[in-house]
């Protein structure tokens, strides 16, 4: 397991301490105007004090109009920095990177949350409506100064969360996006506000400030070899640290049939990296098969719903190769106990076979 402990440079800011590192997880745990909670606090500290080499938060946005989940964590004012400064000082001291995610769930806003959610087109099924000219504009100045929000907290750094269909997976998409401006058509078009945001957050920032982007390559209407085009562009850029690739399965094989000759991560994991580092996520569960996603190609691996059930899995990996997590369905006392406060193990009933039943 000595590959999983070696510490990881990056082209900007500290190494992380090594190559296990948090996911970042929804928990619902915050208050509703964003500001960071105890118990969201108690949750991320937990999981740095368990040898996590990098803590990520959950999702946090960058606009009021953007929020994603109730009691998500917000980073879209200055009311939210004392909070965001306990955080980012809880999890340096035990030893990890801070890492803030930053995020806007775009057409994937909740109605009752925001009122009518924003997108880079119409879209009937969500009731959201197209931005303009301007609010796009405004999109990438909210990021950046979200990154710097960050930064005045005391967070080594940032991810940029370009997964999982929210709003800069939805102007990369060809069925969401159907703007006929310099954000939509062509594949450049389509993935200028990512790379957009990703400059502007870097030129914001201090040069030692670290900068991730998270992709998922397939869903929402992505195309694998599209997604490819913007992987290897993101790692050419001195501007990123890394590239944390959320595949649901690291040894899944393409949902597309063209791509089906090699497994997924292999399609990213022979890109030229440059200065940048490759991580991984997708059912992840013992150090085993973290050290053979290493082996694979990858430079670190994010870990989910294992460090859910164990706040301190690197340190049992450290200690025992062999270890195994506690079997799923959790009960919500051991979820407890894990750092888990009720309405997060409540939201981890909507993950099938998660949570036990108890009467």
């Amino acid at each position: 397991m000595s590959d999983l402990f070696a510490p990881l440079t990056l082209a900007h800011g500290p190494a992380a301490p090594n190559r296990l590192w948090l996911a970042p997880l929804t928990n619902t745990q915050s208050h509703p105007d964003g500001r960071l909670s105890d118990e969201e606090l108690h949750w991320l500290a937990m999981r740095a004090r368990g040898g996590h080499g990098l803590t990520m938060t959950c999702a946090a946005h960058v606009q009021a109009g953007g929020q994603g989940f109730p009691g998500q964590l917000g980073v879209f004012s200055d009311d939210h920095l004392p909070g965001l400064t306990r955080l980012a000082t809880a999890l340096k001291d035990a030893g990890s990177l801070a890492a803030l995610q930053l995020h806007h769930a775009g057409a994937r806003s909740p109605r009752e949350l925001v009122g009518q959610p924003m997108a880079p087109s119409d879209d009937e099924e969500s009731g959201a409506r197209a931005m303009t000219a301007d609010e796009v504009a405004q999109l990438v100045e909210d990021f950046a100064a979200a990154a710097l929000r960050a930064e005045r907290a005391g967070f080594d750094g940032v991810e940029v969360h370009g997964a999982h269909g929210y709003v800069l997976t939805q102007f990369l998409s060809p069925e969401l996006n159907r703007r006929t401006d310099r954000y939509g058509g062509s594949l450049e078009n389509r993935a200028r506000l990512l790379l957009d945001v990703v400059t502007a957050v870097r030129r914001r920032c201090a040069p030692d400030f670290q900068v991730g982007v998270r992709l998922s390559p397939e869903r929402f209407g992505l195309r694998l070899g599209e997604v490819r085009e913007v992987a290897a562009e993101l790692l050419r850029s001195d501007d990123v640290d890394y590239l944390d690739l959320s595949l649901w399965d690291v040894a899944k094989q393409p949902q597309e049939e063209a791509h089906r000759d090699r497994p997924l991560m292999e399609w990213f994991t022979d890109l030229d990296r440059g200065k940048a580092r490759l991580g991984v996520a997708g059912k992840v569960r013992t150090g085993r098969q973290a050290l053979e996603t290493l082996e694979r190609g990858a430079d670190f691996v994010m870990v989910g719903r294992t460090a859910i059930l164990h706040h301190d899995f690197p340190e049992r990996v450290r200690r025992d190769a062999a270890f195994e997590p506690v079997p799923t369905p959790a009960s919500p006392a051991h979820l407890a106990a894990e750092g888990l406060s009720p309405p997060f193990v409540d939201y981890m009933r909507g993950w099938r076979g998660f949570v036990a039943d108890v009467s």
